[in-house]
């Protein structure tokens, strides 16, 4: 990798660089999600796909570009695909050990009668915590979210009410829940961008247990039913995640497929009927991979360039990453990306090691630029009263700070 820096260059202290890279080469890439809060509120797409749906996006899973959106923080009922987050509770009290799946719930009544589609289980009955998430995730059962809601929090309303504060901690900015089931009642709302980051967060927490979304039937109480996601039966890569459908709501499907290495999540709501959705949902996805890259940068630890110091031990201080780096562009628009690192230097000694110093700044025609914090990669001491006379006068002298 060459560096040049930009501008005039000044040796005092307060002097503005920018350094610009060119000739970048790939580094190995660990596909570790650098800022995708940021991201998933920030980025916007590169290109203007139209869709047939209401609302819309398609983010890469491990960068958290958005490739394409379409009314992506409109308030909508989510329908069944908010069983997201009731399946996230349970995932959550599996992994902390507070819950087994061989642990059972006992099925009331309420859970019983409960219309739409459904699980099958028996008034009086105790089901399994298996059982139940593959009767929410594989047969989309309201009656077993009921279940699970009322075994783990006494009552639905009070599990929504969870569902809710537990859903801002973990980054669903605008989702409310009124039920567990996502049945149509009023408030109870979310928007594409969290359901996408909800998936995001369900596939990267709960690696263990993700597989459930993959599962093609599932049979209880001498049932058999299908997965209702399409996009399972198609050879695309897809493992996941939920149908849902309402009147008023249309068709929508949360999903993830998983192609040479890339993630991608969509969401999609408001599609006329599930042949439609079928058909958006394989059409985006397709977009995606195809339309787009994901290029590595630089690796965690990495010393991306020096800064000059002023009146310190050391010449200059390496500036790090601190995390993994990588972009999704349009595949077009690779050739005229750049990188910059832009700081105020010298950097006046002293330096103590992790302390920010510069940003790193990637920009390409299209794109939402891209800011990294860099940090110094080493102390760097002050220089002794009678060493920094000298470099005093040798600037004086020469202009420029004395070795």
């Amino acid at each position: 990798m060459r560096a040049r820096r930009a501008g005039r260059r000044r040796t005092e202290p307060g002097s503005y660089f920018v350094i610009v890279f060119a000739g970048l080469r790939r580094f190995a890439f660990s596909w570790i999600v650098l800022c995708l809060v940021a991201a998933l509120a920030a980025a916007r797409p590169a290109a203007a796909l139209e869709t047939l749906a209401r609302q819309a996006i398609l983010v890469e899973e491990a960068t958290g570009a958005v490739l394409l959106e379409k009314n992506a923080d409109e308030l909508m009922a989510p329908s069944s695909m908010s069983k997201l987050m009731t399946v996230y509770m349970v995932f959550e009290r599996l992994a902390e050990g507070t819950l087994a799946l061989d642990d059972t719930f006992l099925v009331s009544e309420k859970a019983w009668r409960k219309s739409g589609s459904k699980m099958f289980v028996e008034v009086g009955k105790r089901v399994t915590v298996e059982d139940l998430l593959r009767g929410i995730i594989v047969q989309s059962g309201n009656d077993a979210c009921i279940v699970v809601a009322e075994g783990l929090s006494g009552s639905e309303e009070a599990f929504a009410a969870e569902m809710t504060e537990r859903g801002r901690e973990i980054g669903l900015r605008a989702s409310v829940f009124k039920n567990s089931s996502g049945w149509p009642e009023e408030g109870h709302v979310m928007t594409a961008r969290d359901l996408a980051w909800l998936a995001h967060r369900t596939i990267r927490d709960f690696p263990q247990y993700y597989h459930y979304y993959a599962e093609t039937s599932f049979t209880y109480n001498g049932i058999r039913q299908g997965n209702r996601n399409p996009l399972l039966y198609r050879d695309m890569g897809a493992d996941g995640l939920k149908t849902g459908h309402t009147v008023a709501a249309g068709h929508g499907l949360v999903a993830s497929s998983e192609r040479d290495g890339r993630r991608l999540i969509l969401v999609i709501n408001g599609l006329e009927g599930p042949n439609a959705r079928l058909r958006e949902a394989e059409r985006l996805l397709d977009y995606g991979y195809r339309a787009f890259g994901t290029y590595a940068l630089f690796e965690n630890g990495a010393t991306v360039t020096d800064a000059d110091v002023w009146l310190g031990d050391a010449p200059t201080v390496p500036l790090v990453i601190e995390n993994d780096l990588a972009v999704t562009l349009l595949r077009a628009a690779r050739r005229k990306m750049e990188v910059k690192v832009v700081f105020e230097g010298p950097v006046p000694a002293p330096i103590a090691r992790g302390e920010p110093i510069a940003k790193l700044v990637v920009s390409a025609p299209g794109t939402a630029p891209i800011e990294v914090p860099l940090v110094a990669g080493a102390d760097v001491g002050k220089l002794s009263m009678f060493r920094r006379l000298g470099a005093a006068i040798g600037y004086l002298v020469w202009g420029s700070e004395s070795p």
